[in-house]
């Protein structure tokens, strides 16, 4: 069995808003770029992704190619996006699903859901297992169901940040599913996102009581979530307050490292949210 390391970064990078002046997103792509590639993750996880923000980092990282779809179906509204990086994996099966109580049909609200939200996963095939035949990095490819202990499968999504019953239903969702695909592939998990809720909240508490691993319990210096400081910062800085993005593992992945970049790049903040970058591998 090869046992890989992975370096997986969750971002949300702040819809197109025109209001926003010089925060909105024509202002900012080569600071989310540049954020990108300073930490050089195997994987990319994205919020609020409209495709042309898509198509605007696209030829800025080159070394990636992704997969996903608007939570309206399509190219429609935001996207929660899996980048990944073409020499290292290639993308053996992916799909979307809506968080709402009709799954299957994206664009609609569940659960009292002041938008439609959305799971988007991919399960990677690690070049180290398949060669370089495993997939040419395109935005997308469907492959094989066969059991892959080189590889990860990512789910990332995007929680409502009002509806706590869509918070909780929708993640006991995104548990099901994941539960399903370790059944038949039996590959490790990551879960990354803009959860919006705070690490105390019954999302965050129901996956640690799972035994899904909290990526921040790997934070120097200990604390765990609750010594993470604020992942939102609506483009004033600060680390003051409690995340609210994360990265969770499934129980038979561990993660060594994990940073909150509260960094500019391009003399600005490349988000509202800092992207939170880990380093997990198979137990």
């Amino acid at each position: 069995m090869i046992r890989l390391e992975w370096k997986v970064m969750t971002f949300n990078l702040r819809t197109n808003v025109p209001s926003d002046g010089d925060n909105a997103w024509p202002h900012r792509p080569q600071a989310v770029a540049k954020a990108i590639l300073r930490h050089d993750p195997d994987v990319v996880c994205v919020q609020e992704a409209l495709y042309a923000m898509l198509l605007d980092l696209a030829p800025l990282l080159p070394a990636y190619a992704w997969v996903g779809e608007g939570r309206r179906g399509g190219q429609a509204d935001e996207h929660c996006a899996i980048w990944y990086k073409k020499r290292k994996a290639a993308v053996a099966e992916y799909g979307s699903f809506g968080l709402s109580e009709t799954p299957e049909l994206l664009g609609e609200l569940g659960w009292g859901a002041d938008y439609p939200r959305m799971c988007t996963w991919a399960r990677l095939v690690a070049k180290a297992d398949e060669g370089e035949n495993g997939g040419n990095g395109g935005n997308g490819g469907n492959g094989g169901n066969g059991r892959n202990e080189g590889g990860l499968t990512v789910f990332n999504t995007h929680l409502d940040h009002v509806s706590e019953p869509a918070q909780v239903n929708g993640m006991r969702l995104i548990l099901d599913r994941i539960g399903a695909l370790r059944a038949r592939s039996g590959t490790p998990v990551v879960l990354t996102g803009d959860f919006n809720v705070g690490p105390g909240h019954a999302v965050v508490r129901g996956l640690e009581q799972a035994g899904y691993v909290n990526g921040y319990s790997a934070l120097l210096g200990g604390g765990g979530a609750g010594a993470a400081g604020a992942t939102f910062h609506d483009f004033r800085g600060g680390e003051a307050g409690e995340p609210i993005d994360y990265i969770f593992a499934s129980p038979d992945v561990v993660v060594s490292q994990i940073e909150v970049d509260r960094g500019q790049y391009e003399g600005r903040y490349p988000s509202d949210h800092y992207p939170v970058c880990a380093v997990l591998s198979a137990k």
